[in-house]
């Protein structure tokens, strides 16, 4: 169906025409068709299928057409800086024959020109919750009168680190019966759906097609790989496929500039988009790699939120997701608009068990394969320590609700190496009994691929658990030492027990000891005859 087929407003088709847009994709023609009668929305659709443009047209036109919402303002809250910019862009655009003003607002950039374009007139807004909330607070926004609320990528907007905020938000716009609110996102669990409907009327329920058909469509490999040999395997596919463009998906922030570095340092260009990086080198190099100048970009699932880049040639999990749904995130961006694409994810002994939640929420098994030596090569950044720029409290969330996993610093280096230095002095003499260390990998074992592919849930997490389960975490470890010191720590014997203070050393026997009753205090007939009868 074409957007000419729907009555919409001549400037609205002028926009429209700029863009490039004439015919509807499902989601856009569904939006249109159920949201002119006022009613909220709850849509879920697949990244890439034309979410924005289809709450854009839907508002716009609201906005143009009705006499009643002249002069109210829409509030579309996205949760990443670059989704808040890419949505001011295709907004612009579709409102570049009207008189509609479009202004977004997010943090890592001064408040001046954001306060200063807010003043001049704003009537579509597109921001973050973290500077919404200060724009709003430091009273240079108001909301009251905005008439139409969307949450774009709602599943990240009800986190639970974005929940608070979106409550703060939430009570300044005006009453769920006087504005119109609608949700979007890729996936949209029962969770999310519960949260969401606090803040919804009646909402109408648009689902386009499940999330299986998006991922049938990738050409998708899975590679049993160390997690020593990641670096190795990811240098080589990088290498000898030569993509023209790829993002590589990293769980923390600090992986993804660790990753970004050491692929520099092996000759492939590369950038890094995480929530601590200045704005202005964020934007450069989004700009870059949509331009073709950067092929490789390393990002998080929270940074890499709305990145629109056409005919995304590769997508590789670097770490394989925390949750499923980022699976369908992640890979779905290599196959937009009903194209194919590739995607290619890592699997270690550190996240193997996240493997069979994602092959269950994708409804099939991804073919897997053992990576082996011939995929590799060498690893020029091997052995040397990668020293962060940035502070890293994963994840990109507004102040306090951030998850404090996976820090790093200098100074637990440098324990490290102190610890390290005193251990090799104090060890002087080689014991010669000791066997060399030898790190296991994937494929150490002879493992046929083919076996490997057909094997069910139970079957595969067996394998894993024969292949890793002796592999421990540092903090599986550290937890066994604690509880060995605890379990081997005693008190000694009461007729031994004994310690120093301000350089003394006093025993004490509880056997031998007596203890001294204190005297009663003396009264004063006490004193007095004690007095009298001193001799």
């Amino acid at each position: 169906m074409n957007f000419t087929e729907f009555n919409l407003n001549d400037d609205l088709l002028k926009g429209l025409q700029a863009a490039g847009y004439e015919t509807c994709t499902p989601v856009q023609e569904q939006v249109l068709k159920m949201s002119q009668d006022g009613s909220d929305l709850y849509v879920q659709s697949q990244t890439g299928t034309g979410k924005t443009a289809a709450y854009l047209v839907a508002i716009i036109q609201e906005m143009l057409s009705k006499e009643e919402n002249k002069g109210k303002k829409a509030l579309i809250m996205v949760p990443t800086r670059e989704l808040a910019v890419q949505v001011e862009e295709e907004a612009k655009t579709l409102c570049s024959a009207s008189r509609l003003k479009t202004v977004s607002v997010y943090g890592g950039v001064g408040y001046e020109k954001q306060i200063s374009a807010i003043k001049r007139g704003a009537d579509i807004i597109i921001g973050t919750p973290g500077r919404l909330i200060d724009l709003c607070e430091g009273r240079n926004l108001s909301l009251a009168d905005a008439a139409f609320v969307v949450c774009d990528e709602a599943d990240r907007m009800f986190d639970m680190g974005f929940y608070p905020d979106l409550r703060k938000i939430l009570k300044l716009v005006p009453k769920s019966e006087e504005r119109q609110t609608m949700l979007f996102s890729a996936t949209l669990n029962t969770y999310v759906k519960n949260l969401a409907w606090e803040y919804t009327r009646d909402p109408k329920e648009i689902e386009i097609e499940a999330e299986n058909i998006t991922v049938t469509e990738i050409d998708q490999e899975l590679f049993h790989v160390s997690s020593d040999e990641k670096m190795k395997l990811l240098i080589g596919t990088l290498k000898n496929e030569n993509p023209s463009s790829v993002i590589v998906f990293c769980n923390t922030k600090r992986s993804c500039e660790v990753v970004a570095k050491r692929l520099e340092m092996n000759d492939i260009k590369a950038g890094f988009i995480i929530g601590d990086l200045p704005q202005y080198k964020r934007l450069k190099i989004l700009k870059d790699f949509k331009a073709g100048d950067l092929k490789v970009l390393v990002a998080t699932d929270v940074a890499a939120r709305g990145i629109d880049v056409n005919d995304l040639a590769m997508v590789i999990n670097y770490d394989l997701p925390n949750e499923a749904e980022n699976y369908v995130h992640r890979i779905g961006r290599t196959a937009r608009a009903g194209k194919s694409g590739k995607a290619y994810t890592f699997c270690s002994e550190q996240d193997v068990y996240n493997l069979p939640a994602i092959e269950r929420y994708i409804e099939m098994q991804i073919p897997a394969k053992v990576a082996y030596p011939e995929q590799m090569m060498e690893d020029k950044s091997a052995g040397i320590y990668i020293k962060t720029e940035y502070q890293h409290d994963d994840d990109d969330f507004h102040g306090g609700h951030r998850n404090e996993h996976y820090k790093h610093s200098e100074k637990h280096c440098e324990k490290y190496e102190r610890g390290k230095k005193r251990s090799d002095f104090n060890s002087k003499k080689e014991r010669t009994d000791r066997k060399p260390y030898k790190r296991n990998s994937f494929s150490d074992k002879k493992i046929n691929p083919e076996e490997l592919a057909g094997m069910s849930y139970e079957e595969r997490m067996k394998l894993y658990k024969e292949k890793y389960g002796s592999k421990k975490s540092n903090s599986e470890r550290s937890f066994e030492g604690k509880n060995s010191k605890k379990a081997g720590y005693s008190k000694s014997s009461p007729s031994n027990k004994s310690y120093k203070k301000n350089g003394y050393k006093k025993n004490y026997n509880k056997a031998a000891a007596v203890q001294k009753k204190p005297e009663p205090k003396k009264g004063l007939w006490s004193k007095i005859k004690a007095l009298f009868g001193k001799k």
